[in-house]
């Protein structure tokens, strides 16, 4: 194989990469900011029945926890309207912020990098990362859809025990009142549009190698 090749490799494999990274935390950027899941899972989940609240209290105490995460707010201090929390309850969700403002920082930086490796390959001629991508994108969604299906109890809390360095996470609803407005339910359902997403993104991926790959042998007769 010439220098040339093996350069074209690396080049693709390292784009196929950046973007993986980029679906995967593009789609957990924009689960965390789709809140029409939230509030079409307050009447499914029976979530105002479930914590004594009225739906605009919820959705005011939700929108605060989904601003606080966002890096697009700038609020640096989570402060309920209308719940108590906890000093273990508040570190919780500090160390929730960290993990959700990484990958929303992810998203961004991937995109700039992803933008740069798509020019460079698409100006070398390279078509086969978009391919590359596709594949890898889809195994990993097919293999924790799988896991989930098996035993989603058993996911949501190795999860946390390899997220978390404590057991903060696990509240008590007379000092944490927030955990009656968030089901374990609900996370499934982030979990379910997450998984959508990726394979989305995966599907997108195969389908622009394959018009690239069908301009090709077109240009070349």
């Amino acid at each position: 194989m010439s220098k040339d090749k093996i350069g074209n490799f690396i080049l693709e494999c390292f784009a196929s990469f950046v973007l993986f990274l980029f679906i995967v935390s593009f789609a957990v950027t924009f689960t965390l900011h789709f809140r029409p899941l939230y509030y079409a899972d307050i009447d499914f989940l029976k979530i105002e029945q479930r914590s004594g609240m009225v739906r605009e209290e919820i959705q005011e105490n939700y929108d605060v926890l989904i601003d606080y995460n966002s890096i697009f707010s700038g609020i640096e201090t989570l402060q309920f309207p209308t719940l108590s929390m906890s000093e273990t309850g508040k570190i919780h969700f500090e160390e929730v912020k960290v993990i959700f403002e990484g990958f929303q920082w992810m998203a961004v930086v991937c995109f700039v990098v992803g933008s740069i490796l798509i020019f460079l390959n698409q100006k070398k001629g390279n078509c086969l990362f978009w391919k590359y991508t596709s594949i890898l994108t889809v195994v990993v969604p097919t293999l924790l859809a799988g896991l989930i299906a098996m035993n989603w109890e058993w996911v949501f809390v190795m999860f946390h025990k390899i997220a978390f360095n404590n057991d903060y996470w696990i509240f008590d609803a007379s000092t944490d009142p927030v955990i009656m407005i968030l089901p374990d339910a609900f996370f499934l359902h982030c979990a379910v549009l997450i998984l959508f997403c990726v394979v989305l993104g995966s599907g997108i991926c195969l389908l622009v190698y394959k018009i690239l790959k069908r301009r090709r042998i077109r240009y070349k007769k």
